[in-house]
């Protein structure tokens, strides 16, 4: 899987540089130089030294805030709509940041230890005997700087390169996504931590948002992506009469992809998938769980 979503953000990343809006070219050259140092820095060094992928969990959401910070910098034109999406990705990546570091501090997950899906990286690795693990799982590393430097980025790039961006009803559609995605991831943490309070060993989380989906926060992150690439749709069109076809739709699948990494990351790669692998084995009701509520997607629950 990493192998082919490098080769795919390398592409796509190729494309980018027939790109005729210099601003937006300079911007996508300089995000991907500060993500590939930042990324060498905190993810891969360390990768190297300790064979924990963890690292990679502080390095990601700071490269997210990296560039937020780069919208604030280098934009032109600081309308509203170009400082909400530059302010979106510095909250999403200093909140997600910040709680990795606190978490890594207090429990010595990251700086001891890896979290549990990077482990269930490494069990599935040895059971497809697999040649070379270490540089799977380094490709993996590496795969999650390449999203920061291609799919992640184009949303707020778009609207930060769009001269004549603007809030309009698709752009109030993503903002309103945006909100309640974060919403949404915010109130199932909670309510996942009233649940943990209780002491309940070995139970099943199943209340509030917990009772329509499995993975209630994982669905509220990728409509927090979703929404920002909902938002820079409007920026993405207005691109068409002065790029190239192939050009102007590979900075839309870019647009696109921003939703679909994390649809793939939250669900199959770090997300829901390594998360239940170790839940079915601790929790005796999880089975019973699995078969009546939804893994993703909110919806009501099946009859046992």
């Amino acid at each position: 899987m990493s192998i082919c979503l490098n080769i795919f953000f390398l592409s796509l990343f190729s494309f980018f540089f027939f790109i005729s809006n210099k601003a937006l070219v300079d911007a996508l050259l300089l995000n991907a130089a500060i993500q590939f140092v930042f990324f060498l820095i905190v993810a891969v060094i360390p990768f190297l030294r300790t064979k924990r992928m963890s690292y990679v969990d502080i390095a990601w959401p700071f490269g997210v805030s990296l560039i937020g910070f780069q919208i604030f910098l280098f934009a032109d034109n600081l309308d509203v709509l170009t400082i909400l999406a530059a302010s979106a990705y510095l909250f999403i990546g200093l909140r997600m940041g910040f709680g990795a570091v606190v978490m890594g501090l207090k429990t010595g997950v990251i700086f001891k230890y890896d979290f549990p899906r990077y482990e269930y990286r490494k069990v599935k690795l040895a059971e497809e005997a697999v040649k070379y693990p270490n540089l799977h799982m380094l490709g993996e590393v590496f795969a999650q700087g390449f999203a920061n430097a291609t799919v992640l980025a184009m949303p707020g790039l778009l609207i930060m390169a769009n001269p004549n961006s603007s809030i309009g009803l698709i752009e109030i559609v993503g903002i309103a996504v945006w909100v309640l995605g974060y919403s949404l991831e915010s109130l199932s943490d909670t309510q996942k931590l009233v649940y943990i309070s209780k002491g309940i060993k070995n139970g099943v989380c199943n209340i509030g948002l917990w009772k329509y989906s499995r993975h209630p926060n994982y669905f509220g992150e990728w409509l927090v992506w979703t929404g920002l690439a909902l938002a820079s749709i409007p920026s993405w069109v207005s691109f068409k009469t002065t790029e190239g076809f192939y050009v102007w739709l590979s900075m839309g699948v870019g647009v696109a992809g921003a939703s679909a990494m994390l649809y793939i990351t939250l669900v199959h790669l770090t997300g829901a998938t390594p998360a239940e692998y170790y839940s079915v084995q601790k929790r005796p009701g999880y089975r019973a769980y699995q078969e009546t509520t939804n893994r993703f997607f909110p919806w009501f629950p099946k009859k046992s």
